[in-house]
């Protein structure tokens, strides 16, 4: 993790291109939103991802929402519906967020997605936003950049009393103006509002000419909400020290494997290749076994992923 005091960056030309400098490097750079301040990772660098869960703390594998600057890019990441263009004419750039499948060859990171075939995917509208996205030339993942279960920072000064040397930079630019997250909407097939957020669900209504659904109890909307999720073909058993006859072994620490989590049992590694190892493991067709990962810190949203994969389905 980050190590050296965060340093405060202005909204200009030359804070603009340092901050995108530090996110081609692997460093976490929080940025302005109209709806929060973001903490912002290269969205295709597995470690840079990882990071900001080890940065918020006590993190959970939910997706993160991957900001781009135009229609354009998240054409180039995912597949469209027709409700999905008629949204982002109305309300992109802006607080809206839509949940897309992937498109073949996406390039991002497994971590972002959480394992799922979707991704939820916005252009923000604020103006140090845009420029950021332009200067830094790829997508960007952005939960928001405050330590897990605080409240969502509005202002620089705000990442900052929670995150100050845990992440490389913060680019101000003031206040937010809607100072509430964006409304995440996806399709099943219908429109679905998966959270209230800076865009009213009636206007969105009234764009799409149609009632926006809720989630039924038993609609699996975001990783989380069942047990079993991330479900494997074969099955998975936990805090195994060695295969059984059949078994491919994910490793960790001293414990080998056919492939490994982190051979010197670092936690944010390991959060960054769980889930391109689960598929790795999982396209043998053969039973996978998971050496046992410290339950603390990342380890803890690891072993949840990993208790979701191996529960009964």
């Amino acid at each position: 993790m980050h190590k050296d005091p965060t340093v405060t960056l202005a909204a200009d030309a030359a804070g603009l291109q340092q901050a995108a400098a530090l996110l081609r490097a692997g460093a976490l750079v929080a940025f302005p939103t109209e709806t929060v301040y973001g903490l912002g990772a290269d969205a295709r660098n597995g470690a840079a991802v990882a990071a900001v869960y080890a940065a918020k703390g006590r993190p959970s594998f939910n997706p993160l929402i991957v900001h781009v600057p135009d229609v354009a890019a998240a054409r180039e990441l995912t597949v469209w519906n027709d409700a999905a263009s008629v949204l982002a004419r109305a309300f992109w750039p802006g607080p809206l967020t839509l949940v897309l499948p992937l498109k073949q060859g996406h390039g991002l990171a497994s971590l972002i997605t959480a394992g799922l075939d979707t991704v939820a995917i916005r252009v923000p509208a604020h103006p140090a936003a845009r420029a950021l996205l332009q200067t830094f030339g790829g997508p960007v993942a952005a939960p928001s950049a405050n330590p897990s279960g605080r409240i969502s920072p509005t202002r620089a000064s705000h990442v900052l009393a929670g995150l100050d040397g845990r992440i490389a930079a913060v680019l101000d630019d003031g206040p937010c103006a809607v100072g509430l997250e964006s409304t995440i909407v996806g399709f099943d097939p219908a429109p679905l509002l998966l959270r209230a957020g800076g865009v009213p669900a009636e206007a969105v209504s009234s764009i799409l000419g149609q009632p926006l659904a809720s989630p039924g109890g038993d609609t699996i909307t975001s990783p989380g909400q069942i047990a079993s999720h991330y479900a494997p073909g074969a099955p998975v058993r936990l805090n195994a020290t060695r295969p059984r006859p059949g078994e491919v072994m994910l490793g960790f620490g001293d414990i080998p494997g056919d492939l490994t989590l982190s051979a010197t049992g670092d936690l944010q590694e390991a959060a960054a290749t769980l889930f391109d190892h689960l598929h790795a493991l999982d396209a043998t067709g053969r039973p996978i076994a998971v050496a046992p990962v410290p339950e603390h810190g990342l380890g803890e949203a690891i072993n949840d992923r990993l208790r979701r994969a191996a529960a009964p389905r």
